[in-house]
């Protein structure tokens, strides 16, 4: 019997594959819960997660509710998803309230009253109308721009901190971000670091006779990485001998290969587009430094706990990023690497000639990465400490094999039902 359902707009995702990692850890971790996917995978074949777990996937959008249409003409639908259905047609968004509809028996005949989401985005939305419609809790993991930019859909951000039995962001930035904004959550948000999984990283290549820098991410804005690519023309200007591959896709490549062509760095600086995680892993081995420019974007948004720059550390490369969200959780300035400002190529470029000059000072910081996200960022942990809050707070119950696994979780256990003895 499944403790409870993690709910997923789309999974797995490629650029989502933090939240693949804690799937199938809670399932190595036997707590049992059931995965349910709104919309099938569509990455492409090459980039494609393996599953190692089952999911469960909602049908396509105008199936489902032709099944809700059909159940509310026969009747068998609860009096308030009933009225809802008519009142909330035309609305934007209106889906998340048909796919609440659709799913709710089936959570109920696998006996599941929680649902957890990740980010703050259609899933949760989803969740919020399974607990206005039908009583289920819910919890969500708010990530960066989900949680920092409101939206106009009419189910808003603020609204799904209020529903929420909890809510969980990746950094200290982030939770003390989102007290400020609703002070009436205090109390309810927690901090808990995205995890990886510490083995599977190749070991250091050695270095070759040209330094070569990675950087990975999405080609938006928030990235920076348009100065990365100022601060590779100013260290080919101090004679710097170098290569530097940004791997990954979005809508600013075209922009970003014109400012490479016009500085003319094509012979330093590559666009190597989206690549599978091993290969991912295999360059971060052979290069010197990993760097990520972030900065705030124009509305608002920003990164907020790279999964990247865990990456980077966990494949023992100092990391050069800036002092933005959630990064200096990640990075003591000149311990793992070195934090300058957002939006200043000059000083970025600073940061990482101090690498491309010392190699063995590379190494060092490099080792000191990889002590840090082991310690940080161990997928066993951070798992674990989501696991505790889904039975301290919203009443999850371990199955006999994760309490078997895990003694502390009995505690935890008596806590919640001490709890709801007073609440």
């Amino acid at each position: 019997m499944p403790s409870f359902a993690y709910l997923f707009e789309r999974f797995p995702s490629f650029v989502q594959t933090f939240v693949h990692r804690e799937a199938v850890e809670m399932v190595r971790q036997k707590m049992e819960p059931w995965l349910v996917s709104i919309r099938r995978p569509d990455d492409p074949g090459e980039l494609a997660e393996r599953l190692d777990v089952d999911v469960f996937y909602a049908p396509e959008e105008k199936q489902l509710r032709a099944e809700v249409d059909a159940r509310r003409a026969a009747r068998k639908l609860p009096w308030r998803a009933h009225k809802a259905i008519p009142r909330h047609r035309g609305e934007p968004d209106a889906q998340r309230m048909f796919e609440a509809i659709w799913l709710a028996p089936r959570l109920r005949e696998r006996g599941i009253r929680h649902i957890h989401a990740h980010f703050g985005g259609m899933a949760a939305r989803t969740a919020w109308w399974l607990r206005e419609l039908f009583g289920f809790s819910y919890s969500f993991t708010g990530h960066a721009n989900d949680i920092f930019c409101d939206t106009d859909f009419p189910v808003t951000n603020e609204a799904l901190v209020r529903g929420a039995r909890f809510v969980v962001t990746e950094t200290d930035y982030a939770r003390r971000w989102m007290e400020e904004k609703y002070p009436f959550a205090r109390g309810k948000i927690f901090r808990v670091f995205n995890g990886i999984a510490m083995d599977g990283f190749p070991p250091r290549q050695p270095a070759g006779a040209v330094p070569r820098i990675v950087s990975v991410g999405r080609y938006v804005e928030k990235k920076g990485f348009g100065d990365l690519i100022e601060a590779c023309r100013l260290l080919r200007g101090r004679g710097l001998q170098f290569e530097c591959d940004i791997i990954g896709e979005g809508p600013l490549e075209a922009a970003l290969r014109e400012q490479i062509a016009a500085a003319q760095l094509e012979d330093r600086v590559h666009l190597l587009g989206p690549r599978a995680q091993a290969e991912v892993r295999q360059r971060l081995a052979a290069a010197q430094l990993f760097a990520l420019a972030c900065v705030p974007d124009r509305e608002g948004g920003s990164d907020n706990l790279p999964t990247v720059i865990m990456e980077a550390m966990a494949s023992a490369l100092p990391v050069v990023s800036t002092r933005i969200a959630g990064v200096p959780e990640m990075i003591t300035d000149g311990a793992e690497g070195y934090l300058v400002q957002p939006r200043d190529p000059p000083e970025f470029a600073a940061a990482m000639e101090k690498f491309l000059r010392d190699p063995d000072l590379a190494r060092r910081c490099g080792a000191s990465g990889r002590a840090s996200a082991v310690a940080k960022f161990s997928i066993e942990n951070t798992t674990r400490a989501l696991k505790h809050l889904l039975v301290r707070l919203a009443a999850v119950a371990a199955p006999p094999a994760a309490r078997a696994g895990d003694p502390g979780i009995l505690k935890t256990s008596w806590l919640a039902r001490a709890a709801r003895r007073f609440f």
